[in-house]
């Protein structure tokens, strides 16, 4: 193919359908105090009433069995969210149900009405090799669904001595907002979910980002599967 040509938007036209937006809605830490939900008590302690509305927090899952409903994204993304919606690439928006989680793992697996849903294919196995090109998709920021290129830096990364999960390291940007969505390789199979960056001082991307690799994410799910 010439140069000029060169294109990741064919596969990006193949995978976007299946990688979805996710809000989570979290209860107000000052609705749990009972006496705070007296509208007298909370204006005389000098509390808005704002501050009882659920906080509300958003990422990224990607579809991986269509016929199921399936979704995957984050433990983290998710969390103890009391109520989580599903926004797909198409704008129609589900109320998802949490069907399995791994926190060991930072996995979790929800479940959508297949009504007319695409699925991404899950790598068969781990494949990836270092210097690899990939392709990340996610809602960053919450601007909305948004694609990122790089290559596979380094594999069986630890975020700590203790893990004992290799982790995809890929410098493919990955910001706040992108957990929990695919990292894709060139034949539009996931071979990763994106999970956490190195991020010193708090700042954005800096070309290092971690996903779970596919093997991983595999075994997740059959334990979701099992339990449905």
């Amino acid at each position: 193919m010439p140069l000029e040509r060169l294109s990741v938007a064919p596969l990006v036209r193949r995978v976007a359908p299946a990688v979805v937006n996710i809000a989570v809605a979290y209860p107000s830490p000052y609705a749990q105090n009972p006496l705070l939900r007296d509208p007298y008590f909370r204006r005389f302690m000098g509390v808005p009433d704002a501050a009882m509305q659920p906080r509300l927090s958003a990422g990224s899952g990607v579809i991986i069995d269509a016929t199921r409903g399936l979704v995957l994204t984050n433990n983290h993304v998710v969390g103890e969210g009391s109520a989580i919606l599903v926004v797909l690439q198409d704008k129609r928006q589900f109320t998802a149900e949490l069907v399995g989680t791994s926190p060991g793992t930072d996995l979790a697996v929800l479940r959508i009405p297949p009504e007319r849903l695409v699925a991404a294919p899950l790598a068969s196995s781990d494949t990836a090799e270092v210097g690899d090109y990939v392709v990340a998709i996610g809602n960053p920021f919450g601007l909305g669904q948004t694609v990122t290129a790089g290559i596979v830096s380094a594999l069986g990364r630890g975020l700590t001595p203790q893990s004992g999960m290799g982790l995809i390291q890929t410098d493919a940007p990955i910001n706040p907002g992108n957990s929990g969505g695919p990292l894709i390789n060139m034949r539009g199979e996931v071979i990763g979910i994106n999970t956490a960056i190195l991020a010193p001082g708090g700042e954005g991307n800096i070309g290092i980002g971690f996903a779970v690799p596919a093997s991983v994410v595999r075994q997740v799910l059959r334990q979701a599967k099992r339990a449905i």
